[in-house]
């Protein structure tokens, strides 16, 4: 599933607005480091703005925003706010349901966990437990 989204920061310096906005593959980001990466230095970049000036400090005054979201991150987006973490843990939820889903059609015939909600749960808790150790 493709998880993309657009993310912007509007500011003002020396009474001029600035803006920047990036559009994010968040799959690639999950996938290489298990987290998202800063945003205030990818959108600083993409202006052309030196990380160790005044003008970055200023847009490190404004919140990141967020539109254009696809996939699941949608349902991590509220009045362009991206709930980071809440993201984060889903999308690594959704890649371990995946792969339980994958053991549970080769060891048990199961084809598709959302039918069978207690394998589904006993799957997850086994994997958390796992995890815990």
């Amino acid at each position: 599933m493709s998880n993309r989204i657009t993310a912007f920061v509007a500011f003002y310096f020396k009474g001029n607005e600035i803006s920047a906005s990036i559009e994010m593959d968040l799959n690639s980001y999950m996938e290489a480091g298990g987290k998202l990466p800063a945003l205030y230095p990818l959108l600083a970049r993409s202006i052309n703005i030196d990380l160790y000036s005044y003008e970055y400090e200023m847009m490190q005054v404004e919140q990141v925003r967020f539109r254009d979201a696809q996939g699941l991150v949608v349902d991590h987006v509220c009045d362009e706010i991206l709930d980071i973490i809440s993201f984060e843990q889903a999308w690594k939820e959704r890649r371990v349901l995946m792969q339980l889903q994958l053991i549970a059609r080769d060891k048990m015939g199961v084809d598709d966990l959302e039918h069978n909600p207690d394998l589904k749960e006993a799957l997850l808790d086994a994997w958390r437990l796992g995890r815990s150790d």
